[in-house]
């Protein structure tokens, strides 16, 4: 960075008006509490000596005061004369009241204390009981604690905070990443990157986007923006949103010196060196510098490596529209990455800057309406990575713990928990298979593999192809999508908590719910109806009316609950959510979906996904390594019931068949299926007690798929297949150990497993009429034509 003029005469001893600047900034920050206290009681003994001066006054209406009444033969005498001259004024009312608070010595207890009034009482007993050798040697006690800590905290101050001099100066190092056996996957920053920019070289309309985004009032504040503040702290504690106030300097502090954690002794830090830096800097060098070192995403720092690598142009050849959607990228590069998870958050920001230039009216309408309109073009991305979504991944967590400074040019050594080899097939399976897939409308792809034990992310498949036209860089690991089925054994896993088992019937009948203005009637899969069912063939075969009987039952609030400690965080609001909530009605993510059958596949034991095993600095501090953090969130016993009716083959044969994609013989896999309505999103879940793979195909624009395609036969079961099959031959599954709380107990006619110590809860009743059993709930009946047909029938199930 050029070096900027500096304001100041001091040339030959620096460090002396360094020195006096940090002790006049802390000097006045220390005695911001000094100035608010005196405030305090000035305004409090200034308020009460008033009072007393008014009450000393001589006073006629001694009526009013019955504490200061003359006494003897002139008290009857006044009296009289009183009652026929005395009418009280609003003054002497005050006066009485005033009167009435602070000298009645008996009557009602007082209600609420008065500074004035314990102050004085304070000071009177200090002056009457306290010697004068206690009192000097108090005060010379605090005045040597306080002159202790003060000169601590400058000291203190002074040993940490770094010199703005530096901004002239950076020393960028390479920040490596790689998989858990070594391989390098990315270089995230290398310094080819990077070109410094003159103000003579930046357009206006960016220059005015800028301010217009990250600082209005940049020319008129010392650094820090009070008006800003002010207006950030309203809008937080009224709209309960989060809002900045930061100025370009203390964006250009922080991004250059700082880290980006959220402590008061960082912000003060941030304020202190902001306020320094406009001490020696002038506007248009700070300018210059934030320009040169804000982050626009990835490895580009400043605006010409961002101008030439986003639109292949250089600064001044940018539009309009180009140059309001970088202003908005350093707010959150990874955030609004146009190679991010979520491209469409990035136009969204530049249709916000414009928004705020035309409210600022730095543009016209005319020019507001044209740059909306116009489609930005990017650059492909010039890759040399491996496992680009995973690595884009672990970078926007680096950066959110160390700063996007420290992470493109600090140097860090960061070991992921990523097996590149497994990855590579993986990326391989996914590629093939969504290409077969082109008959059904099937564009994308994704998939996890996770250590089931640990939780470590093995591979993340964000995608088809990273470089795939339009959509190659969204990462649907990450993105909000409809579960469809295969969140039901959560609702199931929250009846088991409850006393309901596999063994219990449910009766798959027409039903209705009412739902406000409309009613909701759920329809199976295949739209037949299968009359009483265990719960076991409920859940393995998928059918959609016992689920929703169930969640009816047990309550959305407890189903939520138990989501929640599995670790799904978008179910928010229980009010949000009706019944088809347990049919995918409310969006997850896939990382957390993840952890749920993480969880499931060690008996409720969960391990957040995780993707890094270990952080270094540029001279091999460890800045952080993993450890294993595993937490009890579900009933081991609740958890293998779930286990064992997922891998429970049977149990699935009405819906899939005996032979289907999702029997892996030779192993004991617990598996679901999931298909959103009108066929926008398809899942498949698996796991063993070492691997967990989830693989999802769909649309990213939410199109639907051809309504052929079928759940457990084509979509995501074959990939999801094929991953698995990998994995189990070079890890065959040794099966789940099954828990000691784990009993067989005959419910509702038939045998199966239950939790010792609980008592089993019943669905529905049964009635006998004529040659009919009539099975019935709360919700809905079902009569068979014999007894002794359903009977058998509810046994076999």
């Amino acid at each position: 960075m050029p070096k900027g003029q500096r304001k100041t005469n001091f040339k030959n001893n620096p460090s002396s008006l360094i020195l006096l600047l940090v002790q006049f900034i802390l000097i006045k920050i220390g005695q911001a509490p000094i100035w608010v206290i005196k405030l305090l009681l000035s305004i409090a003994v200034g308020g009460y000596l008033r009072a007393r001066r008014a009450l000393d006054k001589p006073r006629l209406t001694w009526r009013a005061y019955p504490s200061h009444a003359p006494s003897g033969a002139w008290r009857r005498t006044l009296a009289l004369a009183s009652k026929r001259v005395w009418l009280p004024t609003e003054a002497t009312k005050r006066q009485y009241l005033f009167n009435q608070f602070f000298h009645r010595r008996r009557g009602r207890p007082r209600k609420s204390s008065f500074i004035p009034y314990y102050l004085n009482k304070f000071k009177l007993f200090v002056k009457r009981r306290v010697p004068k050798k206690t009192k000097i040697a108090v005060v010379f006690g605090v005045g040597l604690i306080i002159l202790t800590l003060y000169t601590q905290f400058i000291l203190n101050a002074a040993d940490t905070l770094p010199n703005p001099d530096k901004l002239i100066s950076p020393r960028p190092a390479t920040t490596e990443i790689f998989d858990r056996n070594g391989k390098l996957l990315y270089r995230i920053y290398e310094g080819t990157n990077r070109s410094l920019v003159r103000m003579d070289e930046l357009p206006k309309h960016l220059i005015l986007a800028t301010l217009a985004s990250e600082d209005k009032n940049f020319y008129n504040h010392p650094g820090v923006d009070p008006v800003a503040i002010f207006r950030a702290f309203y809008h937080n504690l009224r709209f309960g949103r989060t809002e900045g106030a930061s100025t370009i300097t203390q964006q250009l502090i922080k991004n250059s010196f700082l880290t980006p954690e959220k402590t008061y002794s960082r912000k003060i830090k941030e304020v202190i060196l902001s306020l320094w830096t406009e001490t020696r800097y002038s506007k248009e060098e700070i300018l210059k510098m934030y320009f040169n070192e804000a982050p626009y995403g990835g490895p580009n720092w400043g605006i010409k490596a961002a101008a030439r690598s986003y639109f292949g142009k250089k600064p001044v050849d940018l539009t309009l529209a180009e140059a309001a959607f970088l202003a908005g990228l350093p707010a959150s590069p990874s955030q609004f990455s146009p190679y991010g998870v979520r491209a469409d958050l990035g136009i969204a920001r530049q249709k916000q800057v414009l928004k705020r230039m035309l409210d600022e009216h730095y543009i016209t309408d005319g020019e507001y309406t044209q740059a909306i309109s116009e489609k930005l073009t990017f650059r492909p991305q010039n890759q040399d990575i491996n496992a680009p979504h995973f690595v884009f991944y672990i970078r926007d967590i680096l950066a959110q713990r160390y700063g996007e400074k420290t992470v493109s040019q600090g140097g860090l050594k960061v070991i992921t928990t990523l097996d590149l080899g497994l990855q590579k097939e993986v990326e391989k399976i996914i590629s093939d298979e969504i290409a077969n897939l082109a008959g059904l409308d099937v564009k994308n792809g994704a998939s996890m593999v996770l250590d089931a034990k640990e939780g470590q992310i093995l591979a993340m498949v964000g995608s088809r192809d990273y470089s795939y036209p339009e959509f190659g860089n969204f990462n649907a690991t990450l993105a909000l999508r409809q579960p469809g089925s295969s969140i039901k054994p959560i609702t199931y896993a929250t009846a088991f908590k409850e006393g309901y088992f596999p063994g219990n019937t449910i009766l798959d009948s027409p039903v209705t719910f009412p739902d406000g203005a409309r009613n909701y009637s759920p329809i199976n899969y295949d739209g037949v109806f299968h009359g009483p069912v265990s719960i076991r063939t409920a859940l393995g075969s998928s059918l959609n009316v016992p689920a929703v009987k169930l969640l009816a039952s047990v309550g959305i609030p407890d189903m939520i609950k138990t989501a929640q400690d599995l670790g799904i965080t978008t179910f928010d609001d229980p009010k949000r959510f009706g019944l088809s909530l347990t049919l995918g009605g409310g969006e997850v993510k896939m990382m957390e979906m993840m952890g749920v059958y993480q969880a499931f596949s060690q008996m409720g034991l969960a391990q957040k996904p995780t993707g890094i095993l270990k952080v270094t600095d540029s001279v091999g501090n460890i800045l952080e390594e993993y450890e294993s953090q595993p937490k009890q969130v579900l009933q081991p016993e609740v958890a293998y019931l779930i286990t064992s009716i997922l891998s429970d083959n049977t149990a699935r044969t009405p819906a899939f068949g005996p032979n289907s994609l999702l029997l892996i013989r030779g192993n004991e896999v617990a598996v679901k299926t999931g298909t959103s309505d009108n066929k926008r999103d398809n899942w498949t879940f698996g796991y063993t007690p070492d691997f967990v793979v989830g693989v999802w195909v769909g649309n990213n624009d939410n199109t639907p798929m051809n309504p052929q395609l079928t759940s457990g036969i084509t979509g995501a079961t074959p990939i999801w297949n094929k991953i698995i099959r990998g994995l189990l031959a070079q890890k065959p599954s040794l099966g789940f150990i099954k828990p000691s709380g784990i009993i067989e107990a005959q419910i509702d006619g038939r045998r199966d497993l239950a939790i010792s110590g609980f008592i089993p809860k019943g669905l529905v009743k049964v009635r006998t009429q004529d040659v009919q059993t009539i099975y019935f709930d709360s919700f809905s009946s079902y009569a068979t034509q014999s007894a002794q047909a359903a009977l058998e029938s509810g046994t076999r199930n």
